[in-house]
């Protein structure tokens, strides 16, 4: 997992929300204390996954159930994704998933 992108997931969440995180950092996390009890967000850490878990997620996907269309944010192309890599690093733009459209 990537450091940064676990500690800015804290911000992205709703109110009385629940932050997944789907990955193991080698490094410390850290948060602000404040911020996570005033959005009264519950907070759970999983690294595995089982088969039956992804056929769940291909199914809520496929389903309507996951709301695809605000998990993606950014979209590039091939050809594109050098320089859109570098913008989007630098200028702290809300990343949160990006698709690189191949063909």
């Amino acid at each position: 997992g990537n450091t940064q992108s676990v500690q800015s997931a804290f911000a992205h969440v709703a109110h009385g929300g629940t932050l997944v995180l789907v990955s193991v950092v080698k490094d410390d996390i850290s948060f602000s204390d404040p911020e996570f009890h005033k959005r009264e967000m519950t907070l759970i850490g999983s690294r595995n996954a089982l088969r039956a878990d992804f056929d769940h997620v291909a199914a809520s996907i496929r389903n309507g159930a996951v709301p695809l269309a605000k998990l993606v944010t950014h979209r590039t192309s091939l050809a594109e994704t050098p320089s859109d890599l570098a913008r989007w690093a630098h200028e702290k733009s809300g990343l949160i998933k990006a698709v690189i459209e191949v063909g």
